[in-house]
């Protein structure tokens, strides 16, 4: 086998796992046979996809070479330094109003709010977005019932989103082989991936960008108000202190950084015992209350703790969508508050 020959088969070897040969991925940067031996340099984004490939392609022709040699060649990054906070990029001009969803811990709800908040904008009939932005912890495909879906490109070489609830959905979890291949990356790489996600993935006309922030107030948070005209943020928290701690961070960080907040949403806020009917403050109680007071922004609703809410969020049922009636109301409440509270584009 020649050097023109190797091009041409890698060109169409599939992907492992994807329906698109590395040819239609524009992943093969340079391909060189000398005698038995072959050089094979890839562009991949991440060392896992690399890795995955490499092994692929060692495996399906091992018995044609007595050596190959694979390299990875490093992408060029999109610049991401254009934007300021003050006045930030429009890397998503086809979204009239982008929401962030974030908090200043994990482990809250934040994923839970963000895919009931969508689909309750798109129960009023708007065109809505859901960006996963929280790439090392991506959950919205489990949430949406979309985990088992994998990506896909559309004949203008953009990625399709996937769709479920009448939203459109993407997350880095559907870009991954398996859906516990944990994401090594630095936050550059991480960042790179997100501009991708906004510039790269045929969205299409929507009224609204919900995007799905990492918790804390890093890198990803900083970018997302650079090169995007955020028109609201929504705080996520629980009643207890610890929670409280972190959340006012994340108040202050959007504060600092210019970006309006609509209000504050406390998830997990109480329970009510399903046969006493008694009412109990697991996690305290008053602290979404007393941050929005200290902050002086809205108190935009609070959700109990529900065992149906919680098994329909594991099964990819979101309450707001499958629920009832009650359930519904809790997130459908807090999207009425929100438009109240924030002038958006209609």
């Amino acid at each position: 086998m020649n050097t023109k020959d190797l091009e041409l088969a890698l060109h169409a070897f599939p992907y492992p796992g994807l329906t698109r040969t590395l040819g239609e991925l524009k992943l093969v940067s340079a391909v060189k046979v000398t005698a038995n031996t072959a050089v094979i340099e890839l562009l991949t984004v991440s060392d896992d996809s690399y890795l995955t490939l490499k092994n692929a392609i060692l495996a399906s022709f091992a018995d044609v070479f007595a050596t190959i040699e694979i390299t990875k060649k490093k992408t060029v990054t999109k610049d991401t330094n254009y934007g300021n906070s003050a006045a930030p990029n429009n890397r998503a001009p086809y979204a009239k109003n982008i929401i962030a969803v974030t908090s200043g811990k994990g482990g809250v709800g934040k994923s839970t709010v963000s895919v009931n908040l969508a689909i309750a904008l798109a129960q009023k009939g708007y065109k809505v977005g859901l960006l996963d932005a929280d790439v090392y912890g991506p959950n919205v495909p489990r949430l949406t019932n979309t985990d088992l879906e994998k990506i896909k490109w559309n004949d203008a070489n953009q990625i399709v989103p996937s769709e479920n609830y009448g939203i459109k959905i993407m997350s880095v979890a559907l870009t991954t082989p398996t859906s516990d291949t944990p994401l090594v990356w630095r936050s550059s790489v991480a960042v790179s991936a997100l501009i991708q996600f906004l510039e790269d993935v045929a969205w299409g006309e929507l009224d609204f960008m919900v995007i799905d922030m990492p918790p804390g107030t890093g890198d990803i948070q900083l970018t997302m108000a650079q090169e995007l005209p955020i028109t609201a943020g929504v705080i996520v928290t629980t009643p207890q202190l610890v929670a409280s701690d972190d959340v006012s961070r994340a108040i202050r960080m959007f504060q600092d950084i210019h970006v309006p907040i609509a209000g504050l949403v406390e998830n997990m806020s109480y329970f009510i015992a399903p046969d006493t009917k008694i009412r109990y403050d697991i996690f305290g109680s008053g602290g979404g209350k007393r941050l929005a007071q200290r902050y002086n922004i809205a108190l935009l609703g609070q959700i109990p703790i529900d065992m149906q809410i919680r098994e329909g969020s594991d099964n990819g049922e979101p309450p707001v969508a499958l629920g009832s009636d009650t359930q519904k109301k809790y997130y459908q409440d807090i999207v009425q508050r929100m438009l109240e509270e924030i002038e958006f584009k209609l």
